[in-house]
């Protein structure tokens, strides 16, 4: 087993790209590090958002999928996905939130850690967790969220299943979590790095199943550093009688793609190469960016896309 640095990046389905854009970079302070096209269905925007190069830990990206229904959470889906905020910032991201009319939760403390809950405009429902020391990782900050108060990057996702114990083996044996405790119906699984490390079980047998839609997370990518690191991920999985795709060549990472026992689509992520690889630093997200097999198409497929301002 070649042991996880934790999540790579959650993609998520959105209904209205524009509305997205305006949510992810004005009301939370993201940075779109770029936008492209679903290289599976290049009528559809895919974009992503990070700090400042949306380097491993911290993208959480969209397709937007304007004709589907919305999601509903429900077993086989990822039903929450957090954020680090230094350990201050509570205070501040409330105030932010309500100015902005944005409905929250009460704060609430989850194995020892303050956490504010509310949703995006599509109803996909997300977590700020205040971190100690998280003011000493690197963050993006914009003109309108203040560089002390800004999102780090992931701390992680919660899991809804009907049986939690099949999805444990996958996050131990294959991605090297570690059972860290539980509290409140959770089970918690965790990461040695200092982004994307925590994984959240909740076992609901009686819960129905998810559906995919507007506002629901459709994968969980988690992190290889190489092809090799990939490849030894890859082994236990066909051991467990699950079956991993090859490798697919997103670009600005390699993907493997699998379904859990549990039903959720994950992903393993190549670190390398990165999104600077066909944009600056200093421009990231400017510019459409599209596979080379689609730049023969460009013209069309840029007309086709609804507009993001």
């Amino acid at each position: 087993m070649s042991a996880s640095a934790g999540i790579h990046h959650v993609t998520a389905i959105c209904h209205d790209p524009k509305t997205n854009v305006m949510f992810y970079t004005r009301s939370l302070g993201l940075r779109i590090v770029k936008k492209t096209v679903n290289f599976d269905d290049p009528t559809t925007w895919h974009l992503y958002y990070g700090d400042e190069t949306g380097r491993p830990g911290t993208a959480l990206t969209f397709f937007a999928w304007d004709g589907l229904p919305p999601g509903r959470n429900g077993n086989g889906m990822a039903v929450e996905t957090a954020f680090i905020v230094p350990f201050g910032s509570l205070g501040y991201w409330r105030q932010r939130l309500t100015s902005q009319g944005i409905a929250h939760d009460a704060p609430q403390t989850r194995f020892g850690e303050s956490v504010l809950a509310f949703h995006d405009p599509d109803g996909m429902r997300l977590a700020l967790v205040a971190i100690e020391g998280a003011d000493q990782i690197p963050g993006w900050s914009n003109a309108d969220v203040p560089a002390e108060h800004a999102l780090r990057g992931l701390r992680g996702v919660t899991l809804m299943l009907g049986a939690g114990a099949p999805t444990a083996r996958v996050l131990t044996d294959t991605f090297g979590f570690k059972a860290s405790g539980s509290e409140g119906g959770l089970e918690r699984y965790r990461a040695g790095a200092d982004l994307g490390t925590v994984v959240d079980v909740r076992t609901a047998a009686d819960m129905p199943v998810g559906r995919q839609g507007a506002g629901s997370v459709h994968h969980v990518a988690f992190r290889a550093a190489d092809d090799a690191a990939q490849a030894e991920m890859v082994g236990p999985l066909k051991a467990q009688g699950l079956r991993p795709t090859e490798q697919i060549n997103r670009c600005y990472f390699r993907s493997v793609y699998f379904r859990e026992p549990g039903g959720v689509l994950l992903e393993i992520a190549t670190d390398d190469p990165g999104f600077t690889i066909d944009e600056p630093k200093e421009t990231l997200g400017n510019a459409i960016k599209l596979p080379p097999w689609y730049e023969s198409r460009r013209a069309e497929i840029v007309a086709a896309l609804p507009p993001l301002r």
